[in-house]
């Protein structure tokens, strides 16, 4: 991440703009009171619309700047040194999860079927000293089957709750952090308290895989390979951090990217890789990769919206239909039985559909019952960790189609039918509604804005 650079102004959200608002008076201020043109429209310089909010760290704290600048390549270097030269009782376990999104993105650079590039991926991973590689695709289903669960509940106490519905998914940092900071009351109350699959990942490996090897979690040093440069965000929240122990549920976030220039600047060909099947956290060796359902992302709304047909109205759902509303990314679904609307979700990805559903909301036109959010056009496999040109700055199309037809070629699996979810619930977690899933799969979201209203300066 790099400083605000006045040469490369970017619409922001209002969080962002009052931020830099006080950086501009002390350079320059009266000359950003001029009129300026923001994606081909003339505005004034104090009404900067509500874009990329993410695209700019202006609203970082100098404590997360620290923290996520020490989410790198660097420092995943230094664990692995500081093995080789110290006693063998202080060495760390060196664990590494990979998120279903990117292994698209090696299967591309590598010229490989999705699986072969993820065992050729398994095999540069250990070359370098981790000891294990997992895919995330467990945690996720985990992470599905909670929101399942939530969202009967919130239905079922819909006339009596006006928070309950509509309720917004919760595996994307950039919505989350976006909701948190500027939105406040007005969404936090509605977001789903299931943890992402990247969290759910870190409490399975320093909980139960940690105990499995009979380590400490703080011995465990976990690194998550993501699409998506947010999710070092995430890793740095306080409520995924053990003040006791010192350490994080995820210890570090590399990008896909990031770990691509890594291999090249190895000047290791693909060739040369060993493939190495990945590894799982029961102990068996992942031969063969799945995904959920959904275009790219882990599909809650889908797996919600068929289980919520069979649980609430007995109705089976086998295909989905999706309308384009505003664009491909501003999607509805409905469920109708004799002409009455039973269902009906929304799937908006992208700041500037998130824009909309927002002003929708502030209107009270939101028909919906879920909303599955993300901040990335296009999905997770879209994640400005992978899917930017080589050059920087522009989405390379060519690569996102490629990633897509990559991930939609693994066969899509059932989270409610894995048999390595029923044993970690009674295993792990003592059952499906004991207090130990419920402190370990969920958290909370708060308000973090310092003021509700609606900024002066926003235009909708």
């Amino acid at each position: 991440m790099s400083e605000v650079s006045l040469a490369k102004r970017k619409d922001k959200c209002e969080n962002c703009t009052k931020q830099c608002n006080k950086k501009q008076s002390d350079d320059d201020a009266a000359s950003h009171q001029e009129r300026e043109e923001v994606n081909g429209q003339v505005h004034e310089g104090s009404q900067l619309l509500l874009s990329a909010c993410l695209s700019c760290d202006g609203c970082l704290s100098e404590e997360e700047s620290l923290k996520i600048s020490q989410q790198s390549l660097e420092e995943v270097e230094r664990v692995l040194a500081l093995n080789k030269k110290c006693d063998v009782s202080k060495h760390k376990l060196l664990v590494a999860s990979v998120c279903p999104q990117s292994l698209p993105f090696f299967a591309v650079k590598f010229g490989l079927g999705i699986t072969e590039a993820a065992h050729k991926l398994c095999g540069f991973l250990k070359s370098l000293g981790v000891q294990y590689v997992f895919d995330t695709t467990l945690a996720a289903g985990f992470s599905i089957l909670e929101c399942q669960k939530e969202f009967i509940q919130r239905y079922r106490r819909r006339h009596h709750d006006s928070q309950a519905l509509p309720m917004f998914t919760s595996s994307c940092p950039g919505w989350i952090r976006y909701s948190e900071r500027v939105l406040g009351s007005l969404v936090t109350p509605h977001i789903c308290t299931a943890r992402s699959p990247q969290q759910i990942m870190g409490c399975l490996v320093k909980d139960y895989f940690s105990k499995q090897q009979n380590l400490s979690p703080e011995k465990v040093y976990h690194v998550l390979v993501a699409p998506c440069f947010d999710k070092k965000l995430e890793a740095v929240r306080e409520e995924f951090y053990n003040s006791l122990l010192e350490t994080r549920d995820v210890d570090c976030v590399l990008t896909s990217g990031e770990i691509f220039c890594l291999i090249k600047q190895r000047k290791v060909s693909v060739e040369e890789l060993d493939a190495v099947p990945l590894d799982h956290v029961l102990g068996e060796s992942e031969d063969v990769l799945v995904r959920h359902e959904g275009r790219g992302s882990e599909g809650f709304l889908e797996h919600v919206f068929k289980h919520a047909s069979k649980e609430l109205f007995g109705l089976d759902v086998h295909e989905i239909t999706y309308k384009n509303l505003r664009n491909r990314d501003f999607q509805e679904v409905t469920l109708e039985r004799d002409g009455e609307t039973l269902l009906q979700f929304a799937a908006v990805y992208g700041f500037r559909n998130i824009q909309t559903l927002v002003h929708r909301m502030r209107k009270g036109r939101v028909p919906y019952q879920l909303v599955e959010v993300l901040s990335c056009p296009g999905g997770c496999l879209s994640g400005r960790g992978q899917a930017e040109s080589e050059a920087g700055s522009r989405v390379d199309k060519d690569l996102i189609q490629q990633m897509e037809e990559a991930y939609s070629s693994l066969p899509v699996h059932l989270p409610e039918v894995n048999p390595a979810l029923i044993t970690l619930y009674q295993d792990w977690l003592q059952g499906q509604d004991s207090l130990q899933a419920s402190t370990l799969l969920h958290t909370q979201y708060k308000n973090q804005n310092q003021s509700h209203a609606e900024p002066q300066h926003m235009q909708w």
